[in-house]
């Protein structure tokens, strides 16, 4: 395979969706530097809009884009390409959405914040790892309602009133709950 990034076998076309335009600039600019093709979009219309002119071979997706979703994006990335890498990026980590967009077909799940090379290093591996280390710590109390409120989210669509009612709390309760950063462990 060339080394030449004007080579069609070449697979370096990439594009980035993430509503953090700060952060999506820079992040563009490093992966420009590691020889990819990069495209931006800031949400999920533009993102649509790009799919009608560009077909990319990686794309970086934001697991929140404004008050949407990025896992809805999935299916269509892979229909434009059946052999895109898609790597969902989030600052809002939690089992069931890591679940939810490796089922949907994502090849890898990272959280916020990421090194470029961290984002290149992952979308290349479209393999698991029987050798990943596993964490001895327990997860805490509070992480486990972080991600439990996650996964009632996405059972109810990301329909907040509809999740907090199944949870038994107010919506503002939840709303406020989800606005702060999840804990780590």
């Amino acid at each position: 395979m060339s080394d030449d990034l004007t080579d069609p076998g070449v697979r370096n076309r990439l594009l980035l969706i993430d509503d953090d335009q700060v952060f999506s600039v820079m992040l563009a600019k490093a992966l420009v530097k590691r020889g990819f093709q990069v495209r931006t979009a800031f949400d999920i219309r533009a993102a649509r809009r790009e799919l009608d002119t560009f077909t990319p071979d990686y794309v970086v997706l934001d697991l929140k884009i404004g008050p949407e979703s990025g896992l809805t994006l999935i299916e269509e990335l892979l229909e434009a390409n059946s052999e895109v890498n898609i790597l969902m990026l989030t600052g809002y980590a939690s089992v069931a959405t890591a679940v939810e967009a490796i089922k949907l077909g994502a090849v890898h799940y990272l959280t916020k914040p990421v090194s470029a090379d961290d984002v290149v290093k992952a979308l290349h591996k479209t393999e698991g790892d029987a050798e990943a280390a596993v964490e001895i710590n327990p997860v805490s109390v509070k992480r486990l309602e972080w991600e439990h409120m996650q996964k009632v989210l996405l059972e109810h669509d990301g329909n907040i009133s509809a999740a907090a009612r199944a949870m038994g709390m107010h919506r503002r309760t939840l709303q406020r709950k989800l606005q702060k950063k999840p804990v780590t462990h």
